[in-house]
């Protein structure tokens, strides 16, 4: 079964400086119907503007993933880490028993635009942490490319749970295809572009749940970027 999430139906505000879109319940924005699926909790699409950002906060017993589709986002936490995350660059950060850090648009001419992702971890009170790795175009180019797993395969960035994300940017034309393991789910976000997922059409800012269906193909319509999530 594939049920679609369309970008229009995600909550919104525009703060000014900040541009959010939720996929799932966050902040003010509450809707019973999307509140997490399986261990992912929330998707926020968010844009900033140049010099600003989201001061000094803390977290705690949450994985954070960040994306960043264009521009540079820095970031500085409480362990000491000070650093700028750029497009193909997946970033985690495990809050665990507790962390605080800011995140600011590195630039003072350019907006910058940005996925935040948050997986409940496998267990609370984990030790808090960081890490960020870069990827190659290559690595990205027309297929799914595995960022961040449980392990840290194939030099992703480990997450603290049953959870494997892929990135892959596809040229018109192309298409992937993805297994799911008996049992596990699917969850598909278009970040750029338009796509086919068996044949429905999404664009950018429209996600998917995919449950019982084994295997699927995605066919960029125009240059897309997209994240699959595997989830237990």
């Amino acid at each position: 079964m594939i049920t679609l999430r369309p970008a229009e139906s995600r909550g919104h505000i525009d703060f000014g400086w900040l541009d959010t879109h939720h996929t799932f319940s966050f902040g003010d924005y509450f809707d019973p119907e999307h509140t997490q699926f399986r261990a992912l909790r929330v998707l926020n699409e968010d844009r900033v503007q140049p010099g600003r950002g989201f001061g000094t906060h803390s977290h705690r017993d949450m994985e954070i993933l960040t994306w960043v589709l264009s521009g540079a986002l820095e970031h500085r936490d409480s362990l000491g880490t000070h650093g700028v995350i750029r497009p193909g660059e997946a970033q985690v950060m495990s809050a665990g028993t507790g962390i605080r850090h800011s995140e600011f648009n590195a630039s003072a001419a350019e907006p910058v635009h940005f996925l935040q992702i948050w997986i409940l971890p496998e267990r609370q009170g984990l030790a808090p942490r960081y890490d960020q790795v870069a990827f190659q175009e290559a690595d990205l180019r027309n297929h799914l490319h595995l960022i961040a797993s449980p392990d840290g395969a194939d030099g992703s960035v480990r997450l603290f749970q049953d959870v494997k994300v892929f990135a892959a940017r596809l040229d018109a034309g192309r298409e992937i295809e993805a297994t799911i393991p008996p049992g596990r789910a699917g969850f598909l976000q278009v970040a750029a572009g338009s796509v086919t997922l068996q044949g429905r059409t999404l664009n950018a800012g429209d996600a998917a749940r995919i449950e019982g269906e084994p295997s699927l193909a995605v066919v960029a319509g125009v240059p897309a970027e997209i994240l699959f999530f595997d989830l237990a």
